[in-house]
């Protein structure tokens, strides 16, 4: 599906389930990683996750679409358009819209093993334990302001 597919979609879905046109702007926004779309206040375009196309079908999509529509709306009749107002579950609930989409298969499987860096200090042996990598020319022993060194790198 391109973006004017998916311009001509969100459209057609305002006018049959909202009975009011859309007169902005809806497209694939690549970046979007933790949500299925968003319905942006500045410019009232509305942009949406193309992984939730491929991975779980047009009825996902649709359902993402009438969410943000439902934010499109409400906000340019200036009613409540956010999450915890009751005019966005009402019309939510009218037009049949989820609350908040489905996760992604994918991301299940994803999950990476987290490493543990461990510092050492040279000086008084203290240990560090960090997720990150430390810079050992800027960065000193907290007790005695001695140099660390990396001693080890677990993966678990």
């Amino acid at each position: 599906m391109t973006d004017q597919e998916l311009q001509l979609l969100v459209e057609e879905l305002s006018n049959t389930h909202f009975k009011i046109p859309f007169m902005h702007k809806a497209s694939f926004n690549p970046r979007l990683r933790t949500t299925g779309g968003r319905y942006i206040l500045n410019s009232h375009n509305i942009e949406i996750n193309r992984k939730y196309l491929d991975e779980l079908g047009m009825e996902e999509l649709i359902g993402i679409i009438k969410h943000e529509l439902c934010h499109y709306h409400l906000h340019i009749n200036k009613k409540g358009y956010q999450h915890k107002d009751a005019d966005f579950k009402n019309l939510l609930r009218k037009v049949g819209g989820p609350r908040f989409c489905s996760s992604l298969p994918q991301e299940k499987t994803q999950n990476k093993p987290k490493r543990t860096l461990i510092y050492r200090c040279q000086s008084c042996n203290q240990i560090y334990f960090r997720r990150k990598k430390v810079d050992m020319k800027k960065y000193v022993c907290g007790k005695c302001r001695g140099k660390l060194s990396l001693e080890e790198i677990r993966n678990s």
